[in-house]
């Protein structure tokens, strides 16, 4: 194995690592902070979830450069360049989520990559090959994101406040009131998992049937849930005091917010973990090849690494971005967390069908914002959100930087 494989699969691992100390952890923010989980079960949990994501359906064709920014066509002649490009594309945007995670700030991996391919095209060929429109559309998620995401969150849990929290007997509202929760969870879960999740095993369903299915299962769902509150009588007590009413509804409410949390997890291994393992395998294959495949075949090892470096990643650094998410934005509670959940899921669906530029990290962060926001300004930390909105406009620019700087590195060093 010549040493530039070795290199990248050190990086790619290093990167995946990365993914996981910070998109990872995104996804179990809510259900973190809202106290459905501690963080010692949200890594276990999270990290089976993430690697059979990964592993199991995760992308076995992925493209060889990450959203079309640069044309590969000038580096025909000498594909070691790609190569070597592509190894410190890696390094500069696991570096930059490294330094993001190590401050709690959850930014974007897929944008991070992007930024890191579009400073190694500038430094070897100059703005006419950068693709201006494809990068239009990325900067472009950073509002479409947010704004999708915490508009649908602020009317989800507007929804569920007026309908259960606010009500005179909460108890009462809840045996009606969460099997329809438990529908909307599931069948947007059963979406999700068919569209972000399962699209890799190409199961032939077409949209009605996709929904047929979606329907399907959310009924299932509210009828177990409507007669597990009956039999339990969680919520037969109406003449409790209204604040332990509200706890018992929460307790409902977790068990919803986990089962979306991990949901997410899944989908997000088996979609992101092309971010850290396909530069990866674009150098595996333009070695063995001398050439620049458009497509590049995964094998099995590639994702079981990727697999690998995401669950460690969660376990050793995920906590960091957790807290931030969970707990310094706005306070969370678990109906908060299903709203949060619900409305990114729902948006990124949307968006994807739409053929939209979407961000998972930005809309989730947009949902915690809008559900925050449900509650007034005042239940927002500006401070905190201003970080974050910071970090999510130095990505794309820090990282072309830093590759950049590793590549003129390498070069004077290696290549």
């Amino acid at each position: 194995m010549e040493i530039i494989v070795i290199v990248a699969i050190v990086i790619g691992l290093y990167m995946a690592w990365n993914i996981g100390a910070n998109d990872v952890a995104n996804s179990m923010a809510d259900a973190v902070g809202s106290g459905a989980l501690s963080i010692f079960w949200a890594v276990i949990l999270a990290g089976i979830c993430e690697f059979c994501g990964a592993v199991l359906v995760g992308s076995h064709v992925t493209n060889t450069i990450r959203k079309g920014i640069i044309d590969t066509q000038m580096f025909t002649q000498d594909p070691q360049v790609l190569a070597h490009g592509m190894i410190c594309a890696m390094l500069a945007a696991a570096v930059w989520l490294n330094l993001a995670s190590y401050f709690g700030m959850p930014v974007s991996t897929t944008h991070s990559i992007v930024g890191a391919i579009v400073g190694f095209g500038i430094l070897q060929a100059g703005l006419a090959h950068i693709h201006w429109a494809k990068l239009a559309q990325i900067v472009a998620s950073w509002f479409i994101s947010p704004i999708a995401g915490g508009v649908t969150a602020f009317f989800i849990f507007k929804g569920i406040s007026k309908y259960i929290l606010a009500r005179s007997v909460p108890a009462a509202a809840a045996r009606k009131g969460v099997p329809v929760c438990s529908f909307f969870t599931f069948a947007i879960l059963i979406l999700a998992t068919i569209y972000k999740g399962l699209k890799n095993i190409h199961l032939d369903l077409n949209a009605p049937q996709a929904f047929g299915l979606s329907i399907v299962g959310g009924l299932i769902a509210a009828l177990i849930t409507h007669l597990l509150i009956r039999r339990s009588g969680y919520c037969a007590d109406e003449s409790l005091p209204i604040e332990d009413q509200l706890k018992r509804v929460e307790k409902i409410f977790a068990v919803l917010v986990i089962i979306t949390s991990y949901t997410v997890a899944f989908a997000h291994g088996a979609n992101d973990v092309a971010n850290a393992i396909g530069p990866l395998a674009a150098v595996v294959e333009i070695v063995r090849q001398n050439a620049i495949p458009q497509k590049v075949e995964v094998s099995l090892w590639i994702l079981v690494l990727g697999g690998v470096g995401i669950v460690l990643g969660l376990a050793t650094f995920g906590y960091r971005v957790m807290k931030l998410v969970g707990t310094k934005v706005t306070e969370i509670t678990p109906s908060r967390g299903v709203a949060a959940d619900l409305a990114t899921m729902a948006t990124v669906l949307t968006c994807c069908r739409m053929g939209l530029p979407i961000s998972t990290t930005h809309t989730l962060i947009g949902a915690i914002l809008g559900v925050g926001l449900a509650r007034g300004i005042t239940a927002i930390d500006r401070k905190v959100v201003g970080s974050i909105f910071t970090s999510w406009f130095a990505t794309i620019p820090i990282a072309a930087i830093l590759t950049i700087v590793f590549y003129l590195i390498g070069r004077w060093l290696w290549w």
